[in-house]
């Protein structure tokens, strides 16, 4: 359970983010958050992953607040979660199957391990043929495979994801998307920032509404 209580947050000098922002995502549900631009997705976003603090209110995931776990310590909530960026965050100098065992080796795996878990990652998303090449040299719909890929490689609860369809072509946009389905079909709860309204009335999945940082409702489709 993921549970938000009166998030509110400022950058310094601006107008408010988000302003009250409270609602509940259950285990193994896939939820779409979506607005226009500027309407605080990536910043809500951010702060489920602790990559940002709130000015105030509280977080809650599998009855732990998370605002109150120490930076030393949240390598321990990040290994329950995984993140695809917006612009990927990918080693380009590293090959494919390294961007996507760092997190194994960060949490400490080493030798078989790694390598059946990458493995299995990469073949989820069609990408096991091309492990040892660059990313510079994959299409940018393959680069979106590889950060998913690197997502999935720890078997995490929850996948959290910033609009990651948001440069793809509308073919490209429905593969990746039918993948995170595939992958929440596994258990795995999805939360998914995007502004594309065709792929949200395809998927119907819950969706979230956000308006100048406040959420306006949450539905079901």
């Amino acid at each position: 359970m993921i549970e938000l209580y009166h998030i509110w947050k400022k950058y310094q000098g601006n107008d408010w983010a988000l302003s009250d922002v409270s609602f509940f995502i259950n285990p193994g549900e896939f939820t779409f958050i979506t607005g226009p631009s500027g309407s605080g997705k990536s910043t809500l976003l951010k702060i489920l992953y602790r990559e940002l603090l709130p000015t105030e209110g509280q977080l809650v995931i599998d009855q732990r607040n998370i605002l109150k776990i120490p930076d030393n310590k949240l390598y321990e909530l990040r290994r329950s979660m995984g993140i695809v960026f917006q612009d990927f965050r990918l080693l380009f100098h590293k090959s494919v199957f390294e961007n996507v065992a760092v997190a194994l080796r960060i949490l400490g795996m080493t030798g078989k391990d790694i390598r059946t878990r990458v493995f299995n990652a990469l073949r989820m998303v069609s990408l096991q043929k091309k492990m040892w090449e660059l990313p510079s040299r994959l299409s940018y719909g393959e680069q979106q495979r590889v950060a998913i890929a690197r997502a999935i490689v720890n078997n995490p609860k929850i996948i959290l994801a910033d609009e990651p369809t948001g440069n793809l072509d509308i073919k490209l946009a429905f593969e990746i998307m039918s993948l995170f389905q595939e992958i929440n079909e596994k258990g795995t709860t999805v939360i998914i920032c995007t502004h594309d309204r065709e792929l949200i009335r395809y998927f119907g999945h819950s969706i979230l509404f956000l308006f100048k940082g406040r959420v306006l409702r949450k539905e079901q489709l």
